[in-house]
């Protein structure tokens, strides 16, 4: 599971015209779904997201999450971020989960936003989608499940 994080002054995403997500302050997550991920994996990716401090605090350090400026989730499901392209000039989308359980673990990644308490707004699944976002700092975060699992080198 891939995910790309950007702290947001506001965002939105629209589907043949009409909004369908839109936050204020918060964080936009491009999420994709890829082979042999699992519910524990998009939890544990939902945790460790809402619980990044990367919102500054009265001294202007990155010290705060998401949650604890009650800011907002905007979760888009991103399946390209499973590209590979290490061959040729056409990415291939062979590690991206079926579409069934890339779903299923989408709403399993949101779900697991929200009972952590912090409002979330989505996009529409396998749909074509514009996203308009004001990055804020700019501050982008790549975050793949495969690093969680593995030791930290120090």
């Amino acid at each position: 599971m891939r995910a790309c994080i950007q702290r947001v002054s506001r965002a939105r995403v629209t589907v043949d015209g009409q909004v369908c997500g839109e936050i204020e302050r918060g964080l936009l997550v491009l999420l994709g779904v890829g082979h042999g991920d699992t519910d524990k994996e998009a939890m544990k990716m939902a945790e460790k997201i809402v619980g990044m401090r990367i919102f500054e605090d009265d001294q202007d350090k990155m010290n705060l999450s998401v949650a604890e400026v009650e800011g907002r989730v905007l979760v888009v499901s991103q399946f390209t971020l499973l590209a590979d392209c290490r061959k040729g000039r056409r990415p291939s989308f062979v590690g991206a989960a079926p579409p069934d359980e890339a779903d299923r673990l989408y709403q399993v990644f949101v779900e697991a936003v929200a009972r952590q308490g912090v409002e979330v707004a989505t996009g529409q699944f396998q749909e074509h989608m514009y996203v308009e976002l004001v990055n804020d700092g700019p501050v982008t975060i790549l975050l793949d499940s495969d690093d969680l699992a593995r030791p930290r080198n120090r």
